[in-house]
């Protein structure tokens, strides 16, 4: 079963640029993308065993619904809240402009055990290729590392 990267973001931008990294990168893994907490704690109540890195962003934009109205998707709190009630399984990178949002991200996630880093968007995309994928990369390096060896 192929181990899986899953990401909380909405800007498309961001999506597209991450997805280039990580097809060029790791391709050897599946990448999902979420653009709201529902989705993707429901994925990650299903797939968490095999998922090898999270990166999450808070911040969300509202989604205009079909009749005008626009509505919350919620922020990245509620997944670390979420992942914060289940055994700590790989780690978690926070990718927010957000930072006291994203330090609260962070606290819940280390009380609980989790391996967490921090990545400040900056200059556009730029950060993208630069911090996160740096990022990104220690933490599946690290995440493989930890893995049982199969006999």
């Amino acid at each position: 079963m192929a181990k899986k990267i899953a990401i909380l973001e909405d800007n498309q931008d961001r999506i597209a640029a991450m997805r280039q990294c990580l097809d060029d990168k790791f391709y050897q893994f599946e990448t999902w993308f979420f653009d709201t907490p529902g989705e993707m704690i429901k994925f990650l109540k299903m797939e968490l065993p095999e998922t090898i890195a999270i990166s999450l962003d808070h911040d969300l934009e509202l989604i205009p619904a079909a009749d005008g109205r626009l509505l919350d998707p919620g922020t990245g709190r509620e997944v670390a809240d979420f992942l914060a009630r289940q055994h700590p399984s790989c780690p978690v990178i926070v990718h927010s402009s957000n930072a006291s949002a994203a330090l609260g991200m962070e606290m819940v996630l280390q009380d609980a055990n989790w391996v967490t880093y921090r990545v400040c968007p900056c200059g556009d995309l730029d950060w993208i290729p630069g911090s996160w994928l740096r990022t990104m990369r220690n933490a599946i390096v690290g995440s493989v590392r930890e893995m049982p060896a199969i006999e």
